[in-house]
């Protein structure tokens, strides 16, 4: 018996996929113009977070308070008629907090006492995660089960969530006082890190201008939750080259200094890299790039598009690199030029 493993075929594209790609590319041009009416710039955030909506990953998201971080995740439920939930993480937090509990019920009629559920936020479509590093790691792994397996154990019972289920969590980078860092395992299970910068000088006086007066945004809701599970579904149709996939390979083995061959500045400044996990949301996230721009194989630069997002968080620079104010952006880049 062969011990080789042979992918089957994809099946081939259907006239019906194909409508459904420029149907896509179609509603995101529109759920952009909705997320436009609350939002002001943060443009790369708005385009990540949608990649991994439709990849079926989850975004953390890092930057200072007040910039507009849960506006952003709340408009875009919104304009996808789909359910919303926030939690905000604090360190009482429990995990029945989030994933809900047993309560004894008695009837009335008959005297009876039985347990019911009550469902917690958790239970939702897109769950916006506040200062997730905030809560203690028991809270944490409550909801990295919900993230992986998409679904929550209570009471030794194991109760599916539904789909689409998107974690967007956020953490301030600064103010590390008092918090429970994600370990390096959890934070893997995060497919994008997406850094929410400062607005320009012109972005601020329009956010000015529509949150001091009475301007109420009126979000339309453009795709259903149906149509997101078939364009969910469809992004793993996306064709991918062996010239691609080889290109995402180099990059994620650049980054392991145990490598041979890795690059001397991976050897200078890097203890640990990638897993093959990365080169997985690598390939994943460029499909989605594709199919968000209405095309049905991938390119290099839609790999270059996720690149900074998808190995932020997953490379460990070493004490070298931190005495010398080397940050992970700034591996990444030389990195880049070095594969490409």
């Amino acid at each position: 018996m062969s011990d080789t493993f042979t992918i089957p075929p994809e099946d081939p594209w259907s006239d019906s996929d194909l409508e459904k790609i420029g149907h896509l590319k179609e509603a995101i041009t529109k759920i952009t113009a909705q997320i436009r009416k609350a939002v002001v710039g943060q443009d790369t955030v708005v385009r990540l977070s949608l990649i991994g909506l439709f990849s079926k990953g989850h975004c953390l998201l890092m930057g200072v308070p007040g910039l507009g971080k849960t506006l952003l995740v709340r408009t875009l439920a919104s304009g996808l008629s789909l359910k919303f939930a926030r939690v905000q993480f604090t360190p009482d937090l429990m995990p029945s907090d989030i994933t809900g509990t047993e309560v004894i019920q008695e009837d009335k009629a008959t005297g009876e006492r039985h347990f019911r559920f009550l469902s917690g936020p958790i239970f939702t479509n897109i769950l916006l995660a506040d200062e997730i590093n905030r809560t203690p790691p028991k809270t944490q792994a409550a909801l990295l089960e919900a993230m992986q397996e998409k679904q929550v154990t209570v009471g030794g019972e194991a109760k599916k969530l539904e789909p689409p289920f998107f974690v967007m969590a956020t953490q301030n980078p600064i103010e590390q006082e008092g918090t429970y860092p994600l370990p390096e395992a959890q934070l893997d299970r995060f497919m994008f890190q997406i850094n929410v910068g400062y607005p320009t000088e012109d972005e601020e006086r329009k956010i000015l201008a529509m949150t001091t007066s009475g301007y109420i945004p009126d979000i339309e809701p453009v795709l259903t939750q149906g149509e997101i599970l078939d364009l969910q579904s469809l992004v793993r149709k996306v064709k991918i080259s062996d010239e691609v996939i080889t290109f995402i390979l180099r990059l994620v083995r650049s980054t392991r200094s145990s490598e041979k061959d890795a690059p001397d500045i991976v050897q200078k400044w890097v203890n640990w890299g990638a897993s093959p996990r990365a080169s997985q949301n690598l390939v994943i996230g460029a499909k989605a790039v594709a199919i968000l721009d209405g095309r049905s194989e991938v390119r290099t630069e839609d790999v270059l598009e996720v690149a900074h997002a998808v190995l932020g968080h997953r490379i460990m620079p070493n004490f070298a690199a931190e005495a010398e104010g080397i940050t992970n952006v700034q591996i990444i880049d030389e990195l880049l030029k070095v594969v490409a």
